[in-house]
């Protein structure tokens, strides 16, 4: 019987959560906004505007290229992860390969060539990007993997998923404040405004990579985790995976909830800078704030997924999220009775909650997937089931950018905002429809069954 994973090292291991957060949030927040920036960021055009059919952008095709090479890619890491034998622990192994070039390659999406738009910068984001995305997967699905192996139980699974979430959110919040670095390092060194986002990205991107070594050098995987090699091949484990019919239902329900968490995510320095008429640093206050207040949730998500399930816990913050992006939708018109500045505040409001909720259970529905199919066939696949759920997420973030950046088409602007306004309409449609599949999945009977196995496994061995 392996150890219990002390909370020092839980610790250490959802700092590792808080590197790769950091990084992700500076390419998912920034991205578009540095390479199709509304009038008034100070920021010049980098690569050519170029729509197809009128209305899909060439950045949205490099954006959702990216993640599709990436999501394809995780089921393939995840295999080679699951049946690697390597010293150091098949997780941790490739967590320590995929760090660095990971923090390189984020920092070199935004090192163009070229000080203006020419089509050498457009193939070196391209490369830059797709290269990036692979070296994420090669490091987060490894990780995440982790969760189903260290945590023995599920409340020791439900308690690391809510410190990785504590952690994933404090570098989501970090990336948000480089708007405050760009300005204090402008002010500062006498730089231009892409001189000052390049060495904002530079800085985050080592104390990411400082965070992302941690679990690799303190935390034993071969002393606490409970996984063993698999020897099933790749082909096999995917017919596996995606014959489990609560992995199926809960995948395509998690992927909706990306495509409009994405559009959230990615629209809300518009929301506040086009919608709201502010600045960035309201944009990076309004960030803290939701991630300050999702951070009180948490307690609250925690007890409350052990009251009524993490199911039902997840059902009422896809309602909750449905009302924040309606009335995001409806920002800055003349009819809201709120001052433009409260009504941003309203919106993250709604948000705490779910993104709480949001934050925490989804990994913790998938380790007790998983743990409920090694139970029932003997094999330990733990990576491909959060390689498959990594890929179902990034196809939903996959769609998020293309539809995200061809209804910019629409306006992006002061006075010309009806794109944005779009994204969030858009956004409320793909949260009800999460919801629908959400509701299909059965959680009471799938832990039924897990603990049913568990004391039939423990009485053979007594």
């Amino acid at each position: 019987m392996k150890p219990r994973l002390p909370l020092g090292r839980a610790v250490a291991y959802s700092i590792g959560q808080l590197g790769w957060s950091l990084v992700i949030g500076i390419i998912i927040n920034f991205l578009v906004y540095f390479y199709l920036p509304p009038e008034g960021a100070g920021l010049p055009q980098l690569i050519p505007e170029i729509y197809f059919f009128g209305f899909i952008s060439i950045i949205g095709i490099i954006t959702m290229g990216g993640r599709l090479l990436d999501a394809i890619t995780d089921p393939w890491i995840a295999s080679l992860s699951d049946r690697s034998a390597a010293r150091m622990g098949r997780r941790i192994s490739f967590m320590a390969a995929g760090a660095l070039p990971m923090v390189v390659l984020m920092f070199l999406v935004f090192y163009t060539p070229h000080a203006t738009a020419t089509a050498a910068n457009l193939v070196w984001l391209t490369c830059t990007i797709f290269f990036f995305y692979i070296f994420f997967t090669v490091y987060q699905v490894p990780y995440t993997a982790l969760v189903a192996e260290l945590g023995h139980t599920p409340r020791e699974r439900l308690n690391l998923c809510t410190y990785i979430s504590i952690t994933y959110f404090a570098g989501q919040v970090i990336s948000a404040q480089a708007p405050l670095l760009f300005s204090l390092f402008q002010g500062m060194f006498d730089l231009s405004r892409v001189e000052a986002v390049r060495l904002t990205f530079g800085l985050l991107g080592l104390l990411a990579l400082i965070c992302l070594y941690v679990p690799v050098f303190l935390v034993d995987e071969n002393r606490y985790s409970i996984g063993k090699p698999s020897s099933v091949p790749l082909s096999e484990s995917l017919k596996m995976t995606f014959r489990n019919k609560s992995f199926v239902i809960f995948a395509v329900s998690d992927l909706i909830y990306w495509v409009f968490m994405t559009l959230l995510q990615t629209g809300l320095i518009y929301y506040a800078t086009v919608l709201l008429r502010q600045s960035e640093d309201y944009y990076s206050m309004l960030f803290v704030l939701l991630m300050g207040g999702s951070f009180l949730c948490y307690p609250f998500v925690n007890l409350l997924a052990r009251k009524v399930g993490k199911k039902t816990v997840l059902l009422f913050s896809l309602s909750l999220f449905a009302l924040s992006l309606l009335f995001t939708s409806q920002a800055g018109q003349h009819w809201v009775p709120l001052p433009l500045p409260l009504q941003g505040y309203v919106l993250v409001l709604m948000a705490f909650f779910p993104l709480a909720a949001y934050g925490i259970l989804p990994n913790a529905i998938v380790a007790d997937i998983a743990e409920n199919d090694a139970l029932r066939t003997g094999t330990h696949r733990e990576a491909i089931f959060f390689g498959a759920r990594s890929f179902m997420m990034k196809l939903g973030q996959m769609v998020a950018m293309l539809i995200f950046t061809s209804l910019l088409v629409f306006g992006r602007d002061i006075g010309d905002d009806l794109g944005i306004r779009l994204t969030a309409l858009a956004g409320v449609g793909f949260c009800l429809l999460s919801l629908a599949f959400l509701y299909r999945y059965n959680e009471k009977s799938l832990l039924r069954e897990s603990a049913r196995l568990k004391e039939e496994q423990d009485n053979l061995q007594a």
